[in-house]
């Protein structure tokens, strides 16, 4: 038996993130050029509390915070004591893509429209203060929420009980590609005929002490403290590591047919999607980005497309030392000549890393890119590595006016695990 490929298209798009609270700001802020890191505010950076009652700080005292959060009045805020932030964001965004959208949920068949977010880490911060109640005040006076409100499938969870959605509802958990692999997979259920629409995505919260401790233990970050604005500069030679940061990407996915009947906007085609593992090494990139590479050959296969049709790319590009060369060989691999052609730019030179949700403000950030026909800068690159081997064309400070049919969006993870999506125009 021989499965028809049915169409899948993105009909709304919501997001809460380091430059905006919702999609046309945060979009406006992309084309701006404009950095949304700035020194961190959820916790005091300078005195982080010892258990003899000393204090010491955290050697990077800046991320990517989504500033201004307030989750009421989509969330009450009863029911957001309830949640981790990450929960919030989702929800919050959700909101927004779902509205964007034009659907009308409630009206729908429940058990065709589900719901798969994406998260690396889950409710980080909830199991921090959960650990100190435990530790300070013992077992007896942790909250009944606690265990909810950390789990990393609290965010489709909760989405799927506010809107009623009775399809397939699964979380992703593969580090920094969550959110990717998350779209690559509500994909696979529309495009299959399991569901006819996804909620689907990715949110972070992970701008905690322990988070920010974590990473810069395992060097991954920036130490720019002094100029916060600046210290995420992929395929810069003075880049330095990434910037932690936070939010939510949502994105709509819908079959294409009942889309065009009942007249939505559609964004862009989800056209393919390709998966890998480096099986190299549980934080770094293979060296020669082999994994990476056959990740875009996959989703190029998939999608039905020649290399040399691809337009545009939506680069990882965390601004660490060793994953922005072995991207750069990896889409060489993959393009050969055409890659000189192609144009490349990172959103994280703007917003910095938001982990598990990188892959879905991405997409979001792609799906406008064709739909607009403007393609945002890579900030940042002001000393471009060419030494390095980062000599591609990385779109560098200024927006471009250009008309794209065919992008990839990229997203690798902790544990070697690749994912990349091939958006079109339709």
């Amino acid at each position: 038996m021989v499965m028809m490929r049915r169409r899948v298209v993105i009909t709304g798009l919501g997001t809460v993130n380091p430059l905006a609270l919702n999609v046309p700001d945060y979009w406006r802020g992309l084309l701006a050029g404009r950095s949304g890191i700035a020194p961190i505010t959820l916790f005091d950076t300078s005195a982080a509390p010892l258990i003899n009652g000393t204090t010491v700080p955290f050697k990077v005292t800046f991320g990517g915070e989504v500033k201004g959060f307030q989750p009421e009045p989509i969330i009450d805020a009863r029911s957001a004591r309830k949640l981790d932030r990450f929960t919030q964001f989702a929800l919050v965004a959700a909101h927004e893509a779902i509205r964007d959208s034009g659907l009308e949920l409630a009206k729908e068949n429940p058990f065709r429209c589900g719901c798969i977010i994406g998260s690396g880490i889950g409710g980080l911060a909830e199991l921090e203060d959960a650990h100190t109640t435990l530790m300070e005040r013992g077992p007896g006076r942790l909250s009944p929420f606690v265990i909810a409100k950390m789990i990393a499938n609290a965010a489709s969870g909760n989405i799927s009980i506010r809107y009623g959605l009775r399809g397939p509802n699964t979380t992703v958990s593969t580090a920094c590609s969550s959110a990717a692999h998350a779209i690559g997979d509500a994909l696979a259920a529309i495009r299959y005929g399991y569901a006819d629409v996804m909620i689907t995505g990715g949110s972070e919260a992970a701008i905690t002490p322990l988070g920010l401790g974590g990473f810069i233990a395992c060097r991954a970050l920036s130490e720019r403290n002094h100029e916060p604005t600046r210290a995420s500069r992929p395929f810069d030679k003075d880049r330095d590591g990434f910037v932690l940061s936070e939010g939510a990407g949502i994105l709509v996915l819908e079959e294409y047919e009942r889309a065009k009947a009942r007249g939505a906007t559609i964004y862009a085609e989800v056209c393919g999607v390709g998966n890998t593992a480096d099986a190299y090494h549980i934080t770094a990139p293979h060296e020669e980005g082999l994994g990476a590479a056959e990740a875009m050959r996959l989703a190029i296969t998939d999608a039905g497309w020649n290399p040399e049709e691809v337009q545009y790319l939506n680069a990882h590009g965390t601004s660490t030392p060793l994953g922005d060369v072995a991207e750069t060989k990896a889409v060489k691999q993959v393009f050969g000549d055409h890659a000189k052609k192609l144009m490349i730019s990172s959103t994280k030179s703007l917003i910095g890393h938001l982990l598990g949700a990188s892959g879905g403000v991405e997409a979001i950030a792609c799906a406008l890119s064709i739909h607009h026909g403007v393609l945002h800068p890579t900030i940042n690159l002001d000393n471009q590595d060419y030494e390095g081997g980062c000599d591609l064309d990385y779109i560098p400070h200024t927006a471009r006016e250009v008309r794209v049919r065919r992008v990839l969006s990229n997203s690798f993870g902790f544990g070697g695990h690749n994912c990349s999506l091939a958006l079109g125009a339709v």
